[in-house]
């Protein structure tokens, strides 16, 4: 998912050039490069799918040159995530219909990458057979109020999965300190893990108008009216994210709980604990 706009990251993020598509780090990669870099040992790039605004498709094209155009998709306006994610899944579904999928925003940051592919991996095995959705929950570092939580209940037969109980708006100080000291919640990365046919019945089944208009995009994916119908019918989606429409509704969620050195890089403050890492790592 690359369609935000990065406002908190101006100066630096414009709307014409958001912070996905900048090197904030300063390693000489943008940000939804580095994405597409760690996914690289589990997912060829022919593989991967971007979902961005139309004024971003030639940045995209730009900074991943070896991605199939047909893999860029192109929201003719943003109309918050679960919109955003059933188009790339229709478009997937109508040439893999038994894809395995993983959905992230452009724009986190991830240190350990090793660890972070292992949890991808262990999250694909688990959704390739079964009715199940996993998001992965960031285990917490401190008590953060600027992110959502997820509470996780019994573990499951599977090492390291666990069912999820509930999902948890952005707290206050005191409510996130006692999510910390529970021990049983952690921080929603907006990672997500389900197979296509998982992820389809669940739109069909908590958002049947989101799936209808997808429906009715279909037909077109692959041919030269694809834009002209998605630009018709995608701003007729209601704006809900993927957590309000399937998310905490659904009984088959399940989270795998992990430390990879993640970040959302929502601000500029976000950024200071990983400049600092680099400052201290550079040679006297």
């Amino acid at each position: 998912m690359a369609g935000g706009v990065g406002s908190r990251f101006w100066p630096m993020s414009t709307h014409d050039y958001p912070k996905q598509f900048i090197d904030v780090m300063g390693v000489g990669r943008s940000l939804i490069q580095l994405t597409v870099d760690r996914l690289k040992p589990i997912c060829p790039v022919e593989n991967m799918w971007v979902v961005t605004n139309e004024k971003y498709i030639r940045i995209v094209k730009e900074q991943i040159p070896d991605m199939p155009v047909d893999n860029i998709l192109s929201e003719p306006e943003a109309r918050n995530t679960a919109p955003c994610i059933a188009y790339a899944c229709w478009k997937i579904q109508k040439q893999h219909p038994d894809a395995n999928i993983v959905v992230t925003p452009s724009d986190a940051l991830v240190i350990n990458t090793t660890e972070y592919q292992r949890v991808l991996s262990k999250a694909l095995s688990y959704t390739s057979d079964k009715e199940a959705i996993v998001t992965i929950g960031i285990k917490p570092s401190r008590p953060e109020t600027g992110y959502g939580y997820i509470a996780a209940s019994e573990p499951t037969s599977v090492d390291e999965i666990y069912k999820v109980e509930a999902f948890k708006e952005k707290p206050n100080l005191e409510t996130a300190e006692q999510y910390l000291a529970a021990g049983n919640y952690y921080w929603n990365a907006g990672i997500f893990v389900w197979n296509i046919d998982t992820i389809s019945k669940a739109i069909r089944t908590f958002q049947p108008n989101l799936a209808s208009i997808m429906d009715e995009m279909a037909p077109s994916f692959y041919t030269d009216k694809e834009k002209e119908v998605v630009g018709k019918l995608f701003p007729t989606c209601d704006k809900i994210s993927i957590d309000y429409a399937v998310m905490e509704k659904s009984k088959d969620i399940f989270t795998l709980p992990a430390e990879f050195g993640w970040s959302d890089l929502g601000s500029w403050a976000a950024c200071e604990p990983y400049f600092r890492r680099m400052r201290m790592a550079m040679p006297k």
